[in-house]
């Protein structure tokens, strides 16, 4: 079921709160939750659901934190034909020297470097005259920094999350729809060589009408706690002492999202409930590892050590979305999609297919997979194999990047769009009042204002 017949839409555009976002009202949830709220269009907004720019010759862009994820995404970016790399900003100087020293061993002009303090990035934002801004830094800075960079003329890539709060989301998906500029989340999960194949083959009709999915984030990160002064862990783990939900939703739901179609036509996420476990995780980390009077030993940790999320759509189907980064445990995003006619899961992937309704009782894993990749791989993923080796997390960094620039250099529409970046990003404030509320449903706000319905799917994009 890749879209609803004309006479689904029909239904849905009347029947599932298109008037009400013309309006501007409200939908809160019967438990009196105002999460769902609606927020009316400013003046002069034009919806970016497929939204295409205008072509871009060369693509000059700026990169802001360039201490973790950024400097893979500068080096991603210059492997790419069309690309400029105009200016460097981070608040730590030797972090932005050592980018800049990337550019010129490359035989590239040296980038002009901002790294006068927190906000040097707007001074960035208004000496330079630039078309895209990658944004990796701390996830509170996402969406000022994205919203900035909008202002001023430039396309926003914003590392993942996109945003911390709903009305942050509310204020990114505003000043894109009156900017006219592109504010994408950089999922590079969705470029996953088992993501893109399990997309490949759901579009095909594969799995029948999907019914159920499951993404997780399970990775265990306890060590980001030595990282106390620099480094990740010294704003993360902040996180876990300050909220208590899904820290970190859309690595997993990403994928599930676009095979279900979520805000393209098909569906729609409607409600969430969650509920954590016990906090215990950190505190015995810290207490395992740092001195009595450190100050990690005196954190009052809040955030459970694992988050389970469940998530209903407007046709139904459900989406567990669960979060760990506590646990002894290793790594797995889940990855599951289930149909009618078959399941696809990850860590380790395996496939299931009934296509005569005859049953379904073995995994088709290991090996046995390869007939399966040579004749359902993704022609993304086929095409750009070889120049993705060492482009980060097995090639999805590259691709990505390379499906960003290409997308702004011919004119095309984004493979992620504002809403998708938010509804998926949504899931971390709605599970927080979730858990808060002991587990009561949360709505997600309808960030496309009804718009989802008339948007097309995402394409197999060769």
């Amino acid at each position: 079921m890749t879209r609803p017949s004309s006479s689904r839409r029909k239904f849905l555009k009347t029947s599932l709160g298109a008037g009400a976002a013309a309006t501007g009202l409200a939908a809160c949830s019967a438990t009196g939750s105002a999460t769902g709220k609606l927020r009316r269009a400013p003046r002069g907004a034009r919806y970016m659901g497929g939204f295409a720019a205008a072509q871009l010759e060369t693509v000059r862009m700026a990169f802001i934190g360039v201490g973790a994820r950024g400097p893979g995404h500068l080096r991603n970016a210059m492997q790419c034909e069309g690309v400029e790399v105009v200016a460097i900003c981070d608040n730590h100087a030797p972090a932005a020297e050592r980018a800049a020293k990337m550019v010129t061993d490359a035989g590239r002009p040296a980038p002009k470097l901002y790294s006068e303090g927190d906000l040097d990035y707007l001074r960035m934002l208004e000496t330079e005259q630039l078309d895209a801004v990658v944004i990796a830094t701390p996830w509170r800075e996402h969406a000022p920094m994205g919203i900035a960079t909008m202002q001023a003329g430039a396309h926003a890539f914003i590392e993942v999350p996109i945003a911390l709060t709903t009305e942050e989301m509310w204020d990114l998906v505003d000043t894109s729809e009156t900017t006219g500029r592109h504010c994408m989340m950089m999922e590079n999960v969705n470029y996953g060589r088992d993501e893109l194949l399990f997309l490949n083959m759901v579009r095909a009709g594969m799995l029948g009408q999907l019914t159920h999915g499951e993404a997780a984030y399970i990775h265990d990160l306890r060590f980001q706690m030595n990282e106390v002064e620099r480094g990740t862990g010294s704003w993360r783990t902040t996180h876990h002492v300050t909220r208590d939900g899904n820290l970190y939703p859309t690595h997993g739901l990403g994928p599930v999202a676009q095979y279900m179609n979520i805000d393209r036509g098909e569906d729609r996420f409607e409600r969430l409930v969650s509920l954590s476990s016990p906090a215990f995780g950190r505190a015995q980390f810290a207490a395992d590892n740092f001195p009595a009077d450190h100050k990690l030993r005196n954190q009052d940790y809040i955030c459970g050590d694992i988050n389970t999320s469940l998530i209903k759509t407007m046709l139904g189907r459900t989406i567990m979305v669960q979060h760990d980064t506590t646990s002894p445990r290793p790594y797995t995003r889940h990855n599951m999609i289930s149909g009618t006619r078959g399941t696809m899961a990850g860590f380790p992937t395996r496939i299931a297919l009934d296509p005569e309704g005859k049953g379904a009782h073995r995994w088709v894993q290991g090996a046995d997979l390869e007939p399966m990749y040579a004749e359902h791989d993704h022609p993304l993923y086929t095409r750009l194999a070889a120049d993705a080796e060492g482009g980060g997390h097995g090639g999805m960094d590259f691709i990505m990047m390379w499906r960003m620039i290409t997308c702004l250099r011919e004119g095309q529409p984004l493979d992620q769009n504002v809403y998708e970046g938010c509804s998926w990003s949504a899931v971390s404030p709605l599970s927080e009042w979730s858990v808060a509320n002991g587990g009561s449903p949360a709505e997600f706000p309808d960030f496309t204002r009804g718009r989802w319905v008339d948007t097309a799917p995402l394409d197999i994009v060769t």
